[in-house]
């Protein structure tokens, strides 16, 4: 008989790749590409490469590099696309808008002002914030604790528009600003990321009461009577922005946010058919009698005839969403070629809510496509994160957030291509607006800390300094 022996020990998990150096490397294409674009712009304007090209390109590589440095540091296993994307998307947006005023058009208007240098500057805001918030947030299960504070913080950015003497006048119809000293700030966009956190807390500790089903009505179950309060609340608060401050955007992003938090949260596709029966009810009705929402409907349902009537000097006609319709037409399938479009013909939106236009001109069906591509890509990556994440509250907020970004970009891209009505929002770090990059940056450093954690390998487990040898005889 022979015999053999085996020792054994326990062997610590091997830590998962943190995909740093990964990220790095898709940052280098991510300043590429917008360093590459501006100096097509500038070759098809002047026939020279422009002045600002070098420190354009300087600029948005430390920016990058910022925010990478913080990430490897505070979060060192986040999703490694996220970031790249954002880059990207930044990036592109700030040459659009220095494309838009290089337009004679534009500056010829007696107001103009060359919106670029800002933008660059809320850029950098924005990364500042992105750091700051994985700096300061260790764990996003701390939000938790804010649950019903940010609810209350919640519906006081959504009303301080409201508010005399800090609400700014009426623009273009709708309430959705405030003055703060020379600057004007947009409340919603933040209030987005702050509603989220309070609907993760809320739904996390009712989802169990929510997901119980009363009857099957042809296939459906219905959520019981007692358990539509919370919905019929939300919905009645979107309302209410909609009629006080003639948003039909952040009414439509913050009703789609809950309704979409609570089918993750229970499961039950009864609440998205009750969601949208409810979301249509309202807008019909509304619509029917605020002056603002009804002119943005008939816009809709026919341009045409609100372009005749804004050329005959009709006062609140628009022909903005007729002026977009042919910009998309004129770029065909590959476009006019970056700067040599004519969208700039919208006027003073054509870098802000049409924004999206002057891309599906000079970039043609392609381009639009893949845009749209990059912004479903951050979309599945933040819903990728909400599957590994290990704990509800951090599911429901990773779901959520990224929620919010996908209905975000569905309402400006389906209200400027004729899909839905116009909502006046800004496409997420694309159009010009400081409001708006900067609410993105920190929405984005959330869902990286919520990856960080969720990807973070478990912890070896302590070694046994009893163990002893195990002896194995073998024949």
């Amino acid at each position: 008989m022979s015999s053999s022996t085996t020792q054994t020990s326990t062997i610590g998990s091997i830590g998962a790749p943190s995909r740093r150096n990964t990220e790095l490397a898709l940052l280098v294409f991510a300043v590429v590409i917008p360093v590459f674009a501006y100096a097509n712009v500038g070759l098809a304007i002047d026939g020279s490469l422009p002045a600002g090209l070098l420190g354009y390109g300087i600029g948005l590589g430390l920016l990058a590099g910022v925010a990478h440095l913080a990430v490897r540091r505070f979060a060192p296993y986040a999703d490694p696309l996220l970031l790249p994307l954002a880059t990207l998307l930044n990036g592109l947006g700030l040459v659009i808008i220095w494309r838009l005023d290089q337009s004679e058009r534009l500056q010829q208007v007696r107001t103009f002002a060359p919106a670029a240098p800002k933008q660059l500057m809320y850029s950098a805001i924005g990364i500042a914030l992105f750091a700051g918030v994985l700096l300061v947030l260790k764990d996003h299960r701390i939000l938790q604790r804010y649950t019903y504070i940010s609810m209350v913080g919640a519906l006081v950015l959504l009303l301080l528009p409201l508010v005399p003497g800090l609400g700014a006048p009426s623009t273009f119809g709708a309430k959705i600003w405030i003055h703060v000293g020379s600057f004007s700030i947009q409340p919603a966009e933040f209030g987005k990321i702050v509603i989220a956190v309070f609907f993760s807390g809320y739904l996390m500790v009712k989802r169990d009461a929510l997901a119980l089903a009363s009857r099957r009505v042809l296939g459906v179950y219905l959520p019981r009577g007692r358990d539509l309060g919370p919905i019929i609340v939300v919905w009645v608060v979107s309302i209410l922005i909609l009629i006080f401050e003639t948003d039909l955007g952040t009414s439509l992003l913050f009703f789609g946010m809950f309704v979409v938090m609570l089918y993750v949260a229970t499961e039950r596709t009864s609440w998205i058919i009750f969601g949208l029966l409810m979301s249509a009810a309202g807008a019909v009705g509304v619509a029917s009698f605020e002056p603002h929402v009804h002119q943005r409907v008939q816009a809709w349902l026919d341009p045409m005839n609100e372009f005749r009537l804004s050329q005959k000097g009709v006062l609140g006609h628009t022909e903005q969403s007729m002026q977009a319709l042919w910009s998309f037409g004129s770029g065909g399938t590959l476009g006019t070629g970056l700067g040599q479009g004519n969208s700039d013909l919208i006027g003073f939106a054509a870098n802000s809510d049409f924004i999206l236009a002057t891309f599906g001109e000079e970039l043609g069906l392609t381009g639009i496509m893949a845009l749209l591509i990059i912004y479903a890509l951050v979309v599945e990556r933040g819903m990728r994160t909400a599957l590994a994440a290990r704990d509800p509250f951090g599911k429901l907020l990773a779901a959520g957030l990224s929620g919010a970004f996908a209905i975000q970009v569905f309402v400006v891209a389906g209200g400027v291509m004729g899909l839905i009505p116009l909502t006046g929002m800004t496409m997420p770090f694309l159009a010009s607006g400081g409001s708006s990059i900067i609410a993105n940056w920190a929405l984005f450093a959330i869902l990286l800390r919520i990856s960080d954690t969720a990807r973070r390998p478990a912890p070896a487990p302590a070694q046994n300094p009893d163990a002893e040898m195990t002896q194995v005889v073998r024949p």
